[in-house]
């Protein structure tokens, strides 16, 4: 099964996407501006990576960003959902940085909430931004409809200084008021 957007297709990862992949894991930049760990991946990591996703998995779902024209060009996911509760956090990446800026990453956010929100009957979805990552701020309050909904002070560190987190999140109305105003799926 794809999740499909206007533009975008959002399927899971095969082992053909390994090079990119593996381009990715290892780009400075896309580290600089991504939450979490990050150590140097060989390509066999990266193939064990791929490999080790599970399908079907109920709880997280790391998907690749794929598109007509480009191919692969980041990766999107729906993680740590939680049925009970109906909330899973989502992140993204566009790792290709020329293709930053077409509508594809508004593509992708819109084809995870519909899918998350309409297919999936979940309520809420979390995400969190380094401090310095303005572009993606941006983008997720005013392109998207998400709200900034706290700060964790001085969370990440990166290149000897301590920066904070910004906490964001959407809800199914807001997704719902978004298409009605933007009517985005028309």
């Amino acid at each position: 099964m794809n999740i499909h957007g206007k533009i975008v297709k959002l399927r899971a990862p095969e082992n053909e996407d390994m090079p990119r992949l593996h381009r990715w894991s290892n780009d400075p930049e896309v580290w600089n501006m991504l939450g979490g760990w990050h150590f140097p991946f060989s390509s066999r990591s990266t193939e064990e990576w791929i490999r080790s996703r599970k399908d079907g998995n109920l709880t997280d779902h790391v998907l690749c960003i794929d598109t007509p024209d480009e191919g692969i060009i980041g990766t999107a996911n729906l993680i740590n959902i939680d049925w009970k509760n109906r909330t899973a956090f989502h992140g993204m990446m566009i790792g290709e940085a020329n293709l930053r800026g077409r509508g594809y990453a508004r593509d992708t956010v819109f084809a995870i909430m519909r899918y998350a929100f309409m297919e999936l009957g979940l309520n809420r979805l979390d995400g969190d931004m380094i401090a310095y990552n303005h572009r993606s701020i941006r983008f997720y309050l005013e392109k998207c409809g998400w709200k900034e909904e706290g700060v964790r002070r001085k969370w990440y560190f990166r290149d000897g200084q301590y920066h904070d987190k910004i906490i964001v999140g959407v809800t199914r109305e807001d997704y719902l008021e978004l298409v009605a105003k933007t009517g985005y799926w028309d």
